[in-house]
Order: structure tokens, then C-alpha cells, then sequence
């Protein structure tokens, strides 16, 4: 998954896809906490070098999520 210049008006944008896709708004703010928490412990530990460290944790963890949710195939089978 590669964002490299995204404008702000895009993570609104694919963030109202997220909670607009969810049945239960405040499960999918735990979640993207969550995930967003593990991508920071990631990076503090050194995860992958190759990985893009370009935005926030939060903002990678939105995209990410709404990635999943507005195309499912590319989570696979």
C-alpha cells in the first residue's frame, strides 16, 4: 500500500468510508487506535526498513483500514 502524496481532504475522505462501512462507530475507532498502536510499536522496534514511515500511525491505520473495507481483494482468501 503506497500513499506517497496524499492530500488531507483524502484521509477525510477515506475516513468517512471507514465509519460510513461500520455498523458500530466507536468499535471502529478502537480498532484504528489499536492498529495504529501496533504500526508505532512496529516502527519503534524496527519493523521492516522498506516499510513507508511517511505519515502518522493514525492516518496509516485509517487508510489502511478503509483499504480493506472499499476493496476486500486484496486482503485474499
Amino acid at each position: 500500500m503506497l500513499h506517497h502524496s496524499l492530500e488531507p481532504s483524502e484521509v477525510v475522505y477515506r475516513t468517512e468510508e471507514l465509519l460510513a462501512a461500520a455498523s458500530n462507530r466507536f468499535r471502529v475507532t478502537v480498532q484504528v487506535a489499536s492498529r495504529a498502536k501496533k504500526r508505532a510499536y512496529e516502527v519503534l522496534k524496527g519493523a521492516d526498513p522498506k516499510e513507508d514511515t511517511t505519515y502518522k500511525t493514525v492516518i496509516w491505520a485509517i487508510l489502511e483500514m478503509a483499504d480493506e473495507v472499499t476493496q476486500p481483494e486484496i486482503i485474499g482468501d
